[in-house]
């Protein structure tokens, strides 16, 4: 008899039923978002995603028939994610191993590529051992918590990326967050903790949104005085930093100090998707049993695998195309600077320009777009409020036309706006 009346009050509309009720919470859910969004747009800070028509490259083609934009605004560091070999490398794991996997690799996940990828991870970095993970976010958010217990503690620099903090909090360590670089504020954390069992310094190896370098050599100092482990994020640097690519631990001569790497294959390395940690093979077979995000995630699928296989071993047979980017880097960077721009960070081929407005990055990232060039402005919540900006990003396949190119429209740009005087 309940079913039957419960049927005639939905059918009814009868207010008190569940589907009345549930009418009014959806109604109430999205008044609330519609608002949230409209503060998003009254702020300035609303994130359109441009759609483009072609492959990623120096050299774009838009969705709504924009042709010909220059692009600079790709993670795409070397200009792997459209190079001949890293696609035919692709295109034949595809055709010999299948579309993927269908299934986590404990269960059936697991192929010969896959191994013998992380063996050539290892290998590049020197360490004993690697484990893939679908992104490096995923490696991130798996490491702590299968690594620190509540009697240890990490300490993470303030403005490490999200997927860092978010790892980070997941796990049940004594959790520290020391002053961006400051290794005065590192050193009273480390002492602090030293009634810790195990303490672990997390930090970014170069940090994405100011292109700046983690101090390396004063952290691991550090770390050896307080008997400390290091972690290093290499996203932004694997593939290009160092006098072989390997990242900000050999750019500043500390491989052997730094315990633990997690990075990326979706930037330098091919650009598709894909994340790793390699370190000692206890921790990565530690990371095997324990890691969630490894253990409930499907495996990389194979195209991806073979793209990343590709891209290290054009990286290991020479380092002429990670020893490019630092000419083109040099000339954007001086060049901004001279026409009257703040560019934040040191050497890095990520250039943040910085505006402060918001509201400011976003009208002039589009007035770049009307003159051919692809750049996004950041703002809140990526990055601090007051300090929004237009992040550059140079690639080893922007010629020098590209970059004086785009030099001239920020100029013209930023004089229209009142960015520069």
């Amino acid at each position: 008899m309940w079913r039957a009346a419960a049927v005639r009050g939905l059918r009814a509309g009868v207010a008190g039923t569940p589907r009345s009720a549930s009418a009014a919470a959806g109604l109430q859910l999205r008044q609330r978002l519609e608002s949230e969004l409209e503060d998003i747009r009254g702020a300035g800070t609303w994130k359109n995603e441009r759609i483009i028509a072609s492959r990623q490259g120096p050299h774009l083609r838009l969705a709504d028939g924009g042709a010909g934009i220059l692009n600079f605004c790709a993670n795409n560091y070397l200009g792997l994610s459209s190079h001949p070999e890293v696609i035919r490398a692709a295109v034949e794991a595809l055709e010999k191993f299948g579309a993927g996997l269908s299934s986590v690799r404990f269960i059936c996940g697991t192929q010969s590529i896959h191994k013998d990828l992380e063996e050539k991870i290892a290998r590049f970095h020197q360490r004993e051992d690697a484990i893939l993970y679908a992104s490096c976010f995923d490696a991130n958010a798996g490491i702590f918590e299968a690594l620190l217990t509540p009697e240890d503690a990490v300490l993470s620099d303030e403005l490490n990326h999200a997927s860092i903090i978010d790892g980070i909090r997941l796990c049940k360590a004594n959790k520290y967050r020391y002053k961006h670089m400051d290794m005065q504020d590192l050193e009273a954390k480390l002492q602090d903790a030293q009634k810790h069992r195990l303490r672990l310094v997390a930090t970014d190896g170069a940090f994405s949104m100011d292109g700046d370098i983690a101090p390396l050599r004063e952290i691991c100092q550090l770390a050896q005085k307080y008997d400390a482990l290091v972690f290093i994020d290499e996203c932004h640097a694997t593939g290009f930093l160092g006098p072989n690519g390997r990242g900000t631990d050999e750019l500043l001569g500390v491989m052997d100090k730094v315990t633990i790497i997690n990075s990326t294959l979706g930037k330098a390395l091919g650009g598709a998707a894909g994340g790793y940690t390699t370190g000692p093979k206890p921790l990565i077979d530690l990371l095997r049993q324990r890691s969630r995000p490894y253990l409930f995630s499907n495996s990389l699928p194979p195209a991806v695998v073979g793209c990343a296989a590709k891209a290290l071993d054009l990286l290991m047979e020479s380092n002429a195309i990670a020893q490019s980017m630092a000419a083109k880097t040099q000339r954007f960077r001086s060049m901004m600077t001279a026409a009257g721009f703040t560019i934040s960070g040191k050497d890095h081929p990520i250039c943040p320009v910085m505006l402060g407005d918001a509201r400011l990055a976003a009208v002039m990232a589009e007035d770049m777009l009307n003159r051919g060039i692809y750049v996004i402005g950041f703002s809140y919540p990526v990055v601090p409020k007051g300090k929004a900006r237009i992040r550059v990003q140079i690639s080893a396949v922007h010629s020098d036309e590209d970059i004086d190119r785009c030099v001239e429209a920020f100029t013209e740009v930023g004089r229209k706006h009142g960015a520069l005087r």
